[in-house]
């Protein structure tokens, strides 16, 4: 196999921070490469550098052996590479097809020849079993979909070299699977490919070798057959993770919250939820599971404050709260990480600071009169990104500087800081690393040791067993299951995901 990409002693330096330093990997053609560490070890920098969005400071990059500058993410694109990036590069009110020619628009007599790029693309989606409406507007796309759209758009412009940046981060175990085959497909027909994740076990199943980055330096280059699960954690964080969590017993008290009898529609004006119920007590880990797009996200908005819905109430603390805005739950005692953190979690353009303040820079003592206290809220702001391993030289540097995973940390920080009386955790380790996942694993259970109540929505199933006491399984915007902690594992809980069974009902084996 011919070398495609080699990465030789890049180094890449910012203020008061050092990216990357002296590192260098490379990669085959029918190769898959799994590039592992922290948030913040420099993984995306790298792939930032290859793909043209920055250029290295130090250090030389070869295409099939050839030394390359590249750039701009055009000449990437024209040399062959393609990156999927883990925020997603597409324009939410165009259409599939408009966003995948987007660059490479073919016409015929002066105009978009719609026909031949249709073919074109419907080829690629049946060679490589990536179904997507084409007339849909991006908006409109699950998540899972997205990320369709955005490895049909690489494969449309003929992409040799293919950078995935996290890509499960934000895809249903079902999609996980949909996308490993894809990667075998393209790796196959000689594609070369960079796998950025923080899940070992895919980096265990689909690739050849792993490259694994520490504070900006290679810990470890090695054969994928070479290692395990554990020692790759241990070269990622520099100790043993523990996963296993130690819990009180489960003693729930009275209900932090109720939800009667939900009716709700999408963004779409379809119905999402239709007559939802459960309760949350002090004390407990209520999980939702569930195929994302089958109302969980209407289920948090409708909690939250952040979507009406057409019939029901929702009671916290034993107040109906259904007329409330966002602002008052939270007052009343509601966090919520949201389960997008760019679009509903933060905001890029200021700073970190400004994000962990967003729900109390209003209040004392950061606030007198609508007067800010810098210090006091620089200091505050300071103090969490060290609880909680944000990882910046400063809390004034812009929230969009940092990588999704460190983004999430301040998301976290933010909404677990106002010690709620209910957490609403939708997707909570999204994107983080695995020294990130056991410390929010701890505090979420911290939160229900404390005698207070926890709702937690996740696409990870062995999340959702790991922490709950109490699992409910969605699909098409009803229960359709409920178990107690033990009482359930994937296989099972998968049969109810799937709308097969209904707890209850007459093809139910229980």
């Amino acid at each position: 196999m011919a070398v495609a990409v080699e990465m030789l002693n890049i180094s890449k330096f910012y203020p008061g921070v050092v990216a990357n330093d002296n590192v260098s990997l490379s990669v085959n053609e029918g190769e898959i490469l799994g590039l592992i560490g922290e948030n913040g070890a420099g993984k995306s920098t790298m792939m930032n550098m290859l793909y043209g969005m920055t250029e290295p400071d130090l250090g030389v990059i070869k295409l099939f052996g050839k030394e390359v500058r590249i750039t701009s993410p055009n000449m990437a694109i024209k040399l062959g590479i393609g990156m999927v990036h883990q925020h997603f590069m597409l324009m939410p009110n165009l259409s599939v097809l408009q966003n995948i020619i987007l660059g490479k628009t073919p016409t015929k007599n002066g105009l978009i020849d719609t026909k031949t790029a249709k073919k074109e693309i419907t080829k690629i989606m049946e060679t490589y079993n990536l179904p997507v409406n084409l007339d849909e507007k991006v908006y409109q796309l699950s998540v899972g979909e997205k990320q369709r759209v955005e490895i049909i758009k690489a494969l449309y412009r003929e992409a040799k070299v293919l950078i995935l940046d996290e890509p499960t981060a934000v895809l249903t175990p079902q999609e996980t699977d949909k996308l490993l085959e894809v990667l075998h497909q393209l790796k196959e027909q000689g594609c070369a490919i960079i796998f950025i994740t923080h899940k070992l076990r895919e980096v265990m199943a689909i690739t050849d070798k792993v490259v694994v980055m520490r504070k900006g330096v290679v810990t470890g280059s090695l054969a994928t057959t070479e290692v395990d699960s554990d020692s790759l954690s241990g070269l990622m964080v520099g100790r043993k993770v523990n996963l296993e969590i130690l819990r009180n017993e489960y003693n729930p008290g009275d209900d932090v919250l109720e939800v009667q009898n939900l009716h709700a529609l999408n963004q779409r004006g379809l119905p999402a939820l239709n007559g939802v119920s459960f309760k949350v007590a002090k004390g407990e880990i209520v999980g939702v599971a569930g195929v994302e797009g089958n109302g969980q996200t209407e289920l948090i908005e409708a909690i939250s404050g952040m979507l009406r819905p057409t019939e029901g109430k929702v009671i916290l603390k034993g107040e109906d709260v259904t007329e409330f805005s966002v602002r008052k739950r939270r007052e009343g005692g509601m966090s919520h990480i949201p389960e997008d953190r760019l679009k509903m979690g933060s905001a890029k353009t200021c700073t970190i600071r400004d994000n962990l303040i967003l729900n109390r820079y209003y209040q004392k003592p950061y606030s007198n009169h609508g007067i800010l206290d810098n210090k006091k809220l620089h200091d505050f702001s300071e103090e969490l990104c060290k609880e909680f391993g944000v990882k910046t030289p400063d809390s004034e540097y812009k929230m969009g500087t940092l990588s999704g995973g460190n983004m999430q940390k301040v998301i976290f920080a933010r909404e677990m800081e106002a010690t709620p009386d209910l957490l609403i955790a939708a997707q909570p380790t999204r994107g983080v690393d695995i020294g990130a996942i056991e410390s929010i694993h701890h505090r979420i259970v911290e939160v229900r040791d404390s005698g207070r109540g926890v709702l937690l929505v996740s696409a990870e199933l062995d999340e959702i067993l790991s922490l709950s006491d109490r699992i409910l399984v969605m699909y098409e915007g009803e229960i359709m299951a409920e178990f107690k902690r033990g009482e359930a594992d994937e296989r099972k809980i998968a049969v109810y995901m799937t709308g097969a069974k209904r707890q209850g009902g007459d093809d139910d084996e229980e």
